[in-house]
C-alpha cells in the first residue's frame, strides 16, 4: 500500500440505536462522541439505526405473508380463472 493515500483505519465502537447493543471493530469512520470500552480504552462511538440485533431478517421478525392471502389478493385483482379456457391453458390469438 502506498503511504499517505489511505484514510486512517482505527478501532471504533458501533452502537445500535434501537437495542443499545454495541460492538468494537475497525473502521475509517470518526465521531465526536466517545465511549470507554470494557478493555478500559476510549474509542469513537458511532450510533447506527440497524445492526444484526435489530434487523428483522436476523431477528426472525420478518413479516411473512401466508400463501392463502396471496391467492386471495390475486383473485381479487384478476378474478377467478375457473373454466374460461378450453385450449389446455393456452390463450387463442
Amino acid at each position: 500500500m502506498k503511504n499517505g493515500i489511505h484514510p486512517d483505519y482505527h478501532p471504533v465502537v458501533f452502537q445500535d440505536s434501537g437495542t443499545g447493543g454495541a460492538f468494537l471493530t475497525r473502521s475509517t469512520l470518526t465521531s465526536e462522541r466517545t465511549v470507554t470500552w470494557s478493555d478500559g480504552n476510549t474509542y469513537p462511538l458511532v450510533v447506527v439505526d440497524v445492526t444484526n440485533e435489530s434487523h428483522p431478517f436476523w431477528t426472525g421478525a420478518a413479516r411473512v405473508m401466508d400463501t392463502q392471502g396471496r391467492v386471495e389478493k390475486f383473485e381479487r385483482k384478476y378474478g377467478k380463472a375457473g373454466g374460461r379456457s378450453t385450449s389446455g391453458g393456452r390463450r387463442a390469438r
